[in-house]
Order: structure tokens, then sequence, then C-alpha cells
């Protein structure tokens, strides 16, 4: 567990969906019944595994503290991620970005990521 922010990456029409409503609701969130978050340690991992060959996706940093019920859970891998239980509402964000895919198809963070 950690006491560093954690992380929501986006799709453009996950995001469009997001700014419409005021809170994400990616289909992956929806039918698992909780928001799935990364670590700073994690997020570049998500970011390849599932996001590489967007042309553009959405970051969002949030402080855990102001989530509500965040659960750390493990994954298929064994690793422990954070996973928001309730609305992840974007207004809580304390940064955002839009990454753009690298040479590789990844996307590519800014420095302080």
């Amino acid at each position: 567990m950690t006491t560093g922010p954690v992380y929501k990456l986006l799709t453009e029409a996950d995001w469009s969906r997001a700014e419409a409503s005021g809170a994400t609701a990616t289909a992956l969130d929806v039918t698992d019944g909780y928001v799935h978050l990364s670590t700073r340690a994690q997020v570049h991992e998500t970011a390849r595994r599932y996001y590489s060959g967007q042309a553009r996706v959405r970051l969002l940093r949030f402080d855990p503290a102001v989530l509500g019920d965040i659960r750390w859970e493990k994954s298929q891998s064994g690793e422990l991620f954070p996973h928001l239980y309730g609305p992840l509402e974007i207004a809580r964000a304390a940064g955002s970005w839009w990454l753009a895919a690298g040479q590789d198809g990844a996307p590519v963070f800014p420095e302080d990521v």
C-alpha cells in the first residue's frame, strides 16, 4: 500500500463520458463493480499493457485520502492494486494530462509521473 497519489487512465471516449457525467465509468470498472486505479509504480505498466496504440490517453492523479473507500486487492499477478468502491469524481483530480503515444505505441508520461 502507498501513501502517495493514485492514478486513473482513460481513453478519449471514456474521458468525454466522464466530463459529461462528472465521474469515470469505464466498461471494465462497471463490469467489475469498482474503479481500477494504479500507484505511481504501477501506472506506466498499466498504460503500456492496456492503452498502447491509443492516439491520446487521459491521465488523472488523485490523493487517495479524498476518494473514500479504497481497498488494496490482489491482481491476477498477485500484486496489490488500489480499487475504489464508489464514484471517481473527476473534479477531485489533483492533476491531469493528455498522454500521446510514443514511437513504441505506449503512452509517454510527463517527467514528474
